[in-house]
């Protein structure tokens, strides 16, 4: 068992397990108090006029849903960024250190400088027609743009769909048919490593397998000259051939150069959607998993301030992928409803050499840091030789995500990169979720490693048997969630009927998680 460190207790927004009990009781109890509270930091057009919460689970007793604040009225990119930088007057402040493939490739976005992009680019998207509810797919890889884009849908009320940039055509074709998208947002091409990968060669390969399927829904596509601009510095000879159809193609360059750089934020019901995301799905198509904008802020924001910690003088790094969860949750929503200081990363752990992460800690002078279990074992092998030419001493808080952590690479984590005064929250969650369901608070919670400990603040898990009844103990059964938290999935996209029979018909009156 491992406990916090007291130097962090100090200033901690859960400063021990007492406090955390207490307000996990508060969370259960009196969940309209305790979530009105975490609503009352935001900006609200209008305010909610129901319940903070509203749910049934039990399919035999009608629908199931979810209700988050019913009335109110917000905006999401207004929340995460002009309430910072018109309120809050942070404008100056870091949003992001972008780091990319090649270590001579790096920017700094400050809040006032991603809000200008965002306004430009929301503005874009208007003048080709997008409006309220329209899909946006987005195939990108780890830029700037990925994050401008997304925040731009989520300006004029436009829902996103983020797809991997690693996914094949066939992949991007079936995301971009389930969400009927009008526009398709991707770029000429991107380094992963030595790779040179053609994203719109593989973006028209897609477009045109969805027109030889009876759907050419995407009237543009607009592309962004990445690789272009890196050759352009000389560190890449690998000249890009760029497929282009004049009648849908469009430079992203051109049009935001003359775009306004002020749009009024679209003013969304609580429970308007955000984003699809699609889970692989172990079987089947895709998932199309909605999220809805006052519930998803809500607990991005909750859970990103008390699972890292999080204070204003923070640097924080999460590793993954924006076309996962973990990257809408805590690379961009999450850490942006904070006004965070965050590290975007477009390369790999290994590329060029094998301390690229740990050079990009000491360079940025990272405090928390999220990877995956899979990320540290292969660093793991590498030794601790890599580490000792880097300075990790800012290091405060480790992470880790997208699957469970061996004890081995546990405990190598927090005693060699951590230097054995870091606590490692592993964190279990699902795409489903939203963000974290069951997790450690670093200054409060003990640590064993391996386990994900305790749940956070409003989610109730049981263990329940084949028959539906409850297990005491250390047991094994299926985890279920007996109420809805703010940030849960609300259906899958087009198909009630899917969602709710995969997820709340084998026990009625539970959300069932599959594990």
């Amino acid at each position: 068992m491992y406990y916090p460190p007291v130097e962090l207790q100090r200033n901690a927004h859960v400063p021990d397990f007492n406090s955390y009990l207490v307000m996990y009781k508060k969370s259960l109890e009196n969940p309209e108090a305790f979530w009105r509270e975490v609503a009352d930091e935001f900006f609200w057009k209008k305010p909610a006029t129901g319940p903070m919460l509203q749910h049934n689970f039990d399919m035999t007793k009608g629908n199931i849903f979810v209700n988050c604040m019913e009335g109110a009225k917000t905006n999401m990119c207004y929340n995460v960024l002009d309430r910072h930088v018109k309120e809050g007057k942070l404008g100056e402040k870091v949003a992001y250190y972008w780091e990319g493939n090649s270590p001579d490739h790096h920017m700094t976005i400050t809040y006032r400088q991603l809000l200008s992009h965002v306004c430009r680019c929301a503005n874009v998207l208007k003048q080709m027609g997008v409006k309220r509810g329209d899909r946006v797919s987005i195939y990108l890889p780890m830029i700037p743009e990925l994050i401008v884009t997304m925040l731009a849908c989520a300006r004029i009320g436009a829902v996103h769909s983020i797809v991997f940039a690693g996914f094949s055509s066939e992949s991007l074709c079936e995301r971009i048919m389930d969400a009927q998208s009008s526009v398709l947002v991707t770029a000429d091409g991107v380094y992963r490593g030595e790779k040179l990968i053609n994203l719109k060669q593989i973006s028209d390969e897609a477009l045109e397998k969805c027109r030889e399927k009876g759907s050419s829904g995407v009237t543009t596509c607009l592309v962004i000259k990445h690789q272009a601009q890196r050759t352009r510095t000389g560190t890449s000879c690998n000249k890009l051939q760029t497929p282009w159809e004049s009648e849908r193609d469009v430079w992203w360059d051109e049009v935001m150069r003359d775009s306004p750089d002020e749009c009024e934020p679209e003013w969304m019901d609580a429970e308007d959607p955000l984003f699809i995301l699609y889970t692989s799905g172990s079987t089947g198509k895709p998932k199309g998993v909605v999220h809805t904008v006052a519930g998803y802020l809500l607990y991005t924001s909750l859970t990103f301030r008390y699972v890292f910690d999080h204070h204003p003088d923070d640097v924080y790094w999460c590793t993954a992928d924006i076309g996962w969860i973990t990257g809408h949750s805590y690379i961009t929503y999450g850490p942006l409803a904070n006004g965070a200081t965050s590290v975007l990363f477009e390369g790999l752990p290994v590329h060029p050499h094998v301390g690229r992460f740990w050079e990009i800690i000491e360079k940025y002078k990272v405090t928390k840091f999220y990877t995956a279990p899979t990320a540290i074992r292969l660093l793991m092998k590498y030794g601790q030789e890599p580490l000792r030419k880097y300075d990790l001493s800012s290091l405060r808080i480790l992470g880790t995500v997208g699957e469970p952590i061996n004890p081995e690479a546990w405990r190598w984590y927090h005693e060699v990169v951590g230097q054995g005064r870091c606590p490692v929250v592993d964190t279990f969650w699902q795409t489903e979720t939203g963000g974290h369901v069951l997790t450690p608070l670093p200054a409060a919670t003990p640590l064993k490693p391996g386990s994900a400990t305790f749940p956070f603040f409003g989610v109730e898990p049981a263990i329940l048997n084949e028959h539906g009844e409850e297990l005491e103990g250390v047991t094994e059964g299926y985890l279920v969630f007996r109420k809805p938290w703010p940030g849960i999935m609300r259906t899958i996209y087009k198909n009630q009927e899917l969602f709710e029979n995969t997820y709340f018909r084998k026990f009625p009156g539970f959300y069932v998680t599959g594990d």
